[in-house]
């Protein structure tokens, strides 16, 4: 049976955080037919209530309702409404109750607010976007904190830096389930770097250097 991939949505997400690593289990799932064995992965977006989602970007996505059935991988997308979303005890409560199902439990950028207040990363170490590293350390100061990381696998639980950190996070995912040498072909076929050579504080550093 294919690993069911929950990615978690709602009002004003970011949209790569979503179509990143859903891009990443898609690949696979293109690569492994070619081979003409069955497909790996089934990812699905999910949202409260179902139904469009409308990104930050203005792009709204079809999303399944909340499933009560579990997940092999839940992952909490990020975006501008994270912060409402973790102000929703119906949806707070789902992310806690939902994760117990799950083989793994993650989130991409501020995606880690939610997943924080459900209680997951408590006593965990732990990334999120750069710029949200010294807010959610001081929101959640039994979470271990450490803003240079591009994602932190710890135990069952991942976290991972800002947009395109959802990608390689969902990469070391692949590598995981199905070895280095099927997550070489993906990131290959997606033409990104399987393991970025640095830290997310060094390419912060390069990337001010542009402004010169």
């Amino acid at each position: 049976m294919p690993k069911v991939i929950h990615v978690l949505a709602f009002a004003k997400v970011q949209l790569l955080d979503v179509t990143g690593p859903l891009q990443v289990f898609a690949s696979a799932n293109d690569i492994v037919r070619q081979q003409g064995l069955p497909a790996p992965y089934a990812p699905t977006v999910i949202a409260s209530g179902g139904g469009a989602v409308m990104s930050s970007a203005g792009l709204a996505m079809l999303a399944e309702p909340l499933p009560q059935t579990a997940s092999d991988t839940l992952i909490i997308a990020g975006g501008w409404g994270v912060y409402e979303a973790a102000q929703d005890p119906a949806l707070v409560s789902w992310v806690r109750s939902h994760a117990t199902l799950c083989r793994r439990v993650s989130s991409v950028c501020t995606g880690a607010f939610l997943l924080a207040a459900s209680g997951w990363l408590d006593g965990r170490r732990v990334v999120t976007h750069w710029t949200r590293c010294e807010q959610l350390a001081r929101q959640h100061p039994q979470l271990r904190v450490e803003p240079d990381p591009i994602f932190i696998n710890d135990g069952p639980v991942w976290t991972s830096a800002g947009v395109t950190a959802g990608i390689d996070l969902a990469l070391a995912m692949v590598e995981q389930d199905l070895g280095r040498e099927m997550a070489m072909e993906v990131a290959r076929q997606l033409v990104v770097f399987l393991k970025r050579p640095g830290g997310q504080s060094q390419f912060s550093v390069t990337l001010s250097l542009q402004k010169r």
